[in-house]
């Protein structure tokens, strides 16, 4: 056998340890998206995982712990709005919100070219027309683009997480953060940095009932106006 055969034989053997959908996905994923989330299911466990994006640990979990996972934080976003997910790594869940909801425009915001790449190729392989990529950090984007949602998922702890995120909403945007067993923990400890930035509100949400066990648990933060933000209004 030629070396490169076996290369390839190699990483077909990663997508192959994919387990099939399980039977609620189809309930999740309906339509066009149905094709996609397939689609996107072997894009990480193939190219996803030789390229480092995606642990091969992950590959069994694809379904389960992370499109599924991801899917069902589309309950807790509003119709038609411009979403942007920041640290978006391998898409998720901004990509698999934008294959669910084509009613929303996503904008996946991730800093690492090799990632940044990686999406690309999905939005292009997935003929996905309302997500765009860009190449950047939050901070990089503020003052410049502002948006009804943010969404984020592992990307770092709610006091940091707010930090980056409130000044890329607009006034009443919402902030979508995915977070696990410490997430009242989490919103308790932000309390400083909830009040410096003007939220309106936070509070713990769980979306996912009787499609995810356990349902996904969600911090969501109301943008109110910085307090910063109304001084410089008033001295202009």
């Amino acid at each position: 056998m030629h070396p490169h055969q076996a290369s390839r034989k190699g990483h077909q053997a990663v997508s192959e340890e994919l387990p099939p959908p399980p039977d609620i996905a189809r309930e999740v994923f309906t339509g066009e998206a149905w094709e996609r989330a397939n689609a996107f299911a072997e894009l990480l466990a193939g190219p996803g995982v030789v390229r480092g994006l995606l642990g091969p640990r992950e590959v069994p979990r694809i379904w389960d712990r992370h499109l599924l996972n991801c899917a069902v934080v589309a309950e807790a976003v509003p119709e038609g709005v411009r979403l942007v997910d920041i640290g978006s790594g391998a898409g998720l869940p901004g990509l698999v919100l934008a294959i669910v909801r084509q009613d929303i425009t996503v904008t996946l915001l991730e800093p690492l070219l090799r990632r940044t790449v990686f999406l690309e190729e999905c939005v292009e392989t997935l003929k996905l027309g309302n997500v765009e990529v860009l190449r950047g950090r939050a901070e990089e984007l503020a003052g410049k683009r502002e948006f009804d949602v943010v969404s984020a998922r592992a990307v770092a702890p709610l006091d940091r997480l707010l930090k980056w995120a409130m000044p890329l909403l607009r006034e009443g945007g919402e902030l979508i953060a995915m977070k696990g067993e410490r997430a009242a923990e989490e919103l308790a400890e932000a309390e400083p940095q909830l009040r410096a930035s003007g939220a309106q509100e936070a509070e713990l949400v769980t979306v996912g009932h009787g499609r995810v066990e356990p349902p996904a648990t969600l911090v969501r933060v109301v943008a109110g106006r910085a307090p910063e933000r109304g001084r410089r209004r008033r001295r202009r």
